[in-house]
């Protein structure tokens, strides 16, 4: 039942789908509808208070309205919020993330992580002239065809045949190529039977909250320089929250394309897809029409706003220290959860690596999409909606808690003492 005072909540079911703006799957008596934020708190429309482990999606990796990083999206936009142009500040930007950024020669901008990763892959289309690509099971690259079919299983498959659930796209059965991550074997046996018509392997290095295998990352980078195939890294939740220079830098393994988003702009709307020069040169206009030229352009892409933004966010992020502190943190949170779960005697695997955590409740080891769906995926359902219920604000559909600069030994604390709190309440009744 819908309290009588919540208004917000009222109007917000009678125009969204869902009371959301998706994928958040949140009962209408437990719909929070964000007023403010700050630092590792927002606070609602109701003016409750609200500890956060989603960081609008991991985008607020500084904490919700960092003051140098408003100060400087202030100042950028009394000169002109958009050009939809190169300007100085994106400049700037682009030189700053080509120093960190290992596999980045060439650079664009764009709006999103969404649209990084789209450019990406028709990047690599133009430059190898070839119509397929493989991602990995359950992998999430954006809300394009590719970056969703694969994701959400709907019916049983054989390997590498897409499930095209959610992508609204059925071609993508037929373009779309599906490895199992973390097993290199079976990804070999694929990539080689289809190696002449596979343009591109995308892949999050970070597979969800799942850690990749000793070799299973440098096994596809040797495997993709083998067939001429590009090989891209979707960095939008990886690039600088697990160092400087990202999971290139972080794992080792550098990629041809990589695609950024999320904490790039520090809550602004940003997103920007970077390579080496050989393959990024197909986006030349000296090209055009094709056949190895691919059109891009955006209008928001890079606009001042957001790339000032972005510039204050990496000038926090790439200080001395500040990824060691995030992967302390990291460790802290996810060893919390860990004895809480030990102590209440369950069965469980606490995923992840940097700021970043998840519970699956399976008493075997998870480390891909099959054993993660053989997981307790309704149980980890219910726990997410009872810390929300608690104060904890999150996306209980969502596979991720986020941790941002801002969270510390207190906001730790409570979460887990909520978590011990509310654990008994998330076993299913006899």
């Amino acid at each position: 039942m819908i309290r009588p005072n919540d208004l917000w909540t009222a109007r917000a079911l009678r125009i969204f789908p869902g009371g959301s703006n998706g994928e958040f799957g949140i009962p209408p008596e437990l719909l929070v509808v964000p007023e403010r934020g700050r630092g590792a708190r927002i606070w609602d429309t109701q003016g409750r208070e609200f500890l956060d482990f989603t960081m609008a999606w991991g985008s607020a990796l500084v904490g919700h309205a960092h003051p140098r990083v408003v100060e400087a999206a202030t100042a950028a936009a009394r000169e002109g919020v958009n050009f939809a142009s190169l300007h100085r500040r994106s400049i700037e930007l682009g030189e700053r993330i080509c120093s960190v950024s290992p596999c980045a020669e060439r650079i664009r901008f764009v709006a999103s992580g969404t649209e990084a990763t789209m450019l990406c892959l028709r990047v690599a289309h133009a430059a190898t002239g070839r119509p397929k690509v493989l991602r990995f099971e359950g992998a999430y690259h954006g809300q394009h065809p590719v970056g969703v079919a694969g994701m959400i299983h709907s019916r049983p498959t054989d390997l590498p045949t897409c499930d095209a659930a959610g992508a609204g796209a059925p071609w993508t059965e037929q373009d779309v190529l599906v490895a199992p991550y973390n097993d290199l074997e079976t990804t070999a046996r694929i990539l080689e039977t289809h190696a002449s018509s596979l343009a591109a392997v995308i892949v999050e290095p970070l597979h969800r909250c799942l850690t990749p295998r000793p070799g299973f990352l440098e096994g596809l980078r040797a495997l993709t320089r083998r067939h001429g195939i590009v090989l891209i890294f979707d960095e939008v939740v990886t690039g600088f929250r697990l160092a400087p220079g990202g999971a290139q830098q972080y794992y080792g393994v550098i990629p041809d394309l990589v695609a950024y988003g999320k904490a790039l702009g520090g809550g602004f709307p940003i997103g920007a897809f970077a390579g080496r020069a050989e393959v990024m040169e197909v986006l030349e206009e000296r090209r055009l029409p094709g056949p190895r030229y691919a059109w891009s352009a955006s209008t928001t892409g890079g606009n001042p706003v957001s790339c000032a933004a972005a510039l204050a966010t990496l000038d926090l992020l790439l200080q001395p220290g500040v990824h060691g502190a995030l992967h302390t943190l990291g460790r802290r949170f996810r060893t919390g959860m860990e004895s809480v779960l030990r102590s209440a005697g369950e069965s469980a695997q606490i995923l992840g690596d940097g700021p970043l955590g998840q519970v699956a409740f399976s008493a075997t080891p998870v480390t891909d999409q099959a054993s993660w769906l053989a997981s307790d995926r309704a149980r980890g359902g219910r726990l997410m909606l009872e810390l929300l219920s608690r104060g904890i604000f999150l996306n209980p559909m969502g596979t991720k808690l986020y941790l941002s600069l801002e969270h510390s030994e207190p906001e730790l604390e409570r979460f887990l003492e909520i978590f011990a709190d509310v654990l008994p309440a998330t076993v299913a009744p006899r």
